[in-house]
């Protein structure tokens, strides 16, 4: 035999086997003087009599099958709702427990991410530990203003958004402006058709609904200005207005995520002829939106999240 040191294992189980393939020696004798198994010498010789010296390259020990992977029926439904939805891997584990699929949220997360379904994000984002105020339907409404992308027929429409703080249980209506008259018909109509009694609402600094920042400084008497008609409607109906910091928008943090839900789910999807066709439509997405499971309510949707806190308080 060689007295050079083998290249590869290749090479070295080559020159085990060559003395018994030019029959030179038997392979019980062989198995006498070698540190390897009577069973493994055949092994060798059976691959390369079969496919040459290729036979002879290690191959991987890894299993062919997974016994715990997931079926395949489950991950085609996943990716399917994914496609459809957009739906993150947590909210899409509270639509498959409602159909029966019990399945770890990590393991969505890694079946969307294989499929290439996932948002791809430029920096990884720091995460802070809020600490969250318990809150009661009602007791805190955050309401904004979201354009409408667009024009129809030449003229531009205004979303008027309000979402309660609690249950994320919310209200779309469309105007052909913002004014004041418009923000005072919204709060009038959020106050009669909402599921509790709103006790406090929250807004940016907007013309319509302060003069905080604009009509303080033009009164005749700064030190006792005139009241906004939007403070004054709350006052009577006694409602607190809280105003958030000017350029702050994410101290209206909610009612701004809802808008961006509103335009991923709603208006990139849509193409509106006329305004009777937008509201229309707006009426049917706000009521699939009170019915879409949200993280922060643990899977709940906000009708559910309502009836939970009506059931404790009867």
């Amino acid at each position: 035999m060689s007295k050079t040191m083998p290249k590869s294992t290749q090479e070295e189980k080559y020159r085990w086997i060559k003395p018994i393939l030019e029959k030179n020696i038997s392979i019980k004798n062989l198995v006498s003087v070698s540190p390897f198994s009577e069973r493994t010498i055949k092994y060798w010789l059976s691959k390369y009599r079969k496919n040459g010296l290729g036979g002879l390259i290690n191959r991987s020990r890894r299993p062919k099958t997974a016994p715990n992977e997931t079926p395949i029926h489950i991950k085609e439904e996943i990716i399917k709702l994914r496609k459809e939805s957009k739906l993150c891997a947590k909210k899409l584990n509270f639509k498959l427990k409602k159909k029966g699929i019990i399945i770890n949220t990590r393991t969505i997360g890694k079946i969307i991410k294989t499929e290439g379904l996932v948002r791809k994000y430029r920096t990884r984002k720091l995460k802070w530990k809020y600490i969250k105020n318990l809150l009661q339907p009602g007791e805190l409404v955050e309401i904004d203003i979201k354009y409408v992308p667009g024009s129809i027929n030449g003229l531009k429409y205004y979303q008027f958004t309000a979402i309660d703080c609690a249950s994320r249980w919310r209200h779309l209506e469309v105007y052909d402006g913002m004014g004041n008259d418009c923000a005072i018909k919204f709060l009038n109509r959020i106050i009669e058709i909402a599921p509790f009694r709103i006790r406090a609402i929250k807004t940016d600094n907007g013309s319509c609904f302060t003069n905080r920042y604009i009509g303080y400084n033009k009164s005749n008497d700064p030190l006792n200005p005139r009241l906004h008609e939007f403070d004054i409607l709350c006052g009577k109906k006694n409602i607190i207005h809280y105003l958030i910091d000017p350029g702050k928008p994410a101290q209206n943090g909610k009612v701004e995520r809802s808008h961006r839900t509103d335009q991923e789910m709603f208006y990139d999807r849509h193409n509106f002829k006329t305004i009777i066709q937008l509201k229309k439509e707006l009426r049917v997405w706000n009521i699939k939106y009170n019915n879409l499971e949200h993280c922060a309510l643990d899977g709940l949707t906000p009708n559910e999240a309502l009836k939970k806190v009506q059931n404790v308080c009867s």
